[in-house]
């Protein structure tokens, strides 16, 4: 078995098109996750050099040092609870201790490779991820304000209200008027 971690797989689709592209090179998938693929086939029968082209075609990447590694992994557990978390409620969550507890590492070592890797700070991509996904709920116009505030754990309407002028430059009632309205894909939000 061998483990191969994939940045920028970000979504269900990511998912379905890595698993596509590697059964098409005869790989046997034993399991796949967001930024993760575990194959079942002796390690000199893989040929990196052909998972990496694949991959790269497709906008992934292969994924090979440590410290990519986990600026990888603090991105896709960041993603996963803001973006396809069921629950739908980030009101309880605690980013520092949720990044600390599920990659066994202090936060503050997370935070200062995150941000000396990645230009910025952890919580500056947390809140560009909730502002996407406060754009696509607005879009979807199936809950108020209030209930997208609080299912995504702002203290407030006001605090979402000012968070998403802020990196936005509009309104959450501005944006939601408009008629072409921009969302950024997930694997690009990181400034």
């Amino acid at each position: 078995m061998k483990t191969i971690l994939i940045k920028n797989m970000v979504c269900n689709r990511c998912i379905k098109v890595v698993r596509e592209e590697f059964e098409k090179l005869g790989l046997n998938i034993k399991n796949i996750i967001l930024g993760e693929v575990v194959i079942d086939i002796p390690d000199e029968r893989i040929d990196m050099t052909k998972i990496k082209s694949v991959l790269e075609e497709n906008g992934f990447e292969l994924l090979d040092d440590r410290q990519t590694k986990l600026i990888e992994k603090i991105k896709i557990l960041i993603i996963e609870l803001i973006h396809h978390n069921k629950e739908r409620d980030l009101s309880g969550i605690n980013f520092s201790e949720y990044l600390s507890n599920n990659i066994n590492l202090s936060y503050q070592y997370l935070s200062t490779l995150f941000s000396s890797t990645e230009g910025i700070t952890i919580e500056k991509f947390i809140i560009n991820q909730k502002i996407e996904k406060v754009k696509e709920m607005l879009i979807y116009d199936e809950l108020t304000l209030s209930e997208i505030s609080y299912q995504l754990g702002y203290s407030s309407v006001q605090h979402l209200s000012s968070q998403f002028k802020k990196i936005t430059g509009l309104s959450p009632t501005e944006f939601k008027h408009l008629k072409n309205k921009s969302r950024i894909p997930i694997d690009k939000l990181n400034r």
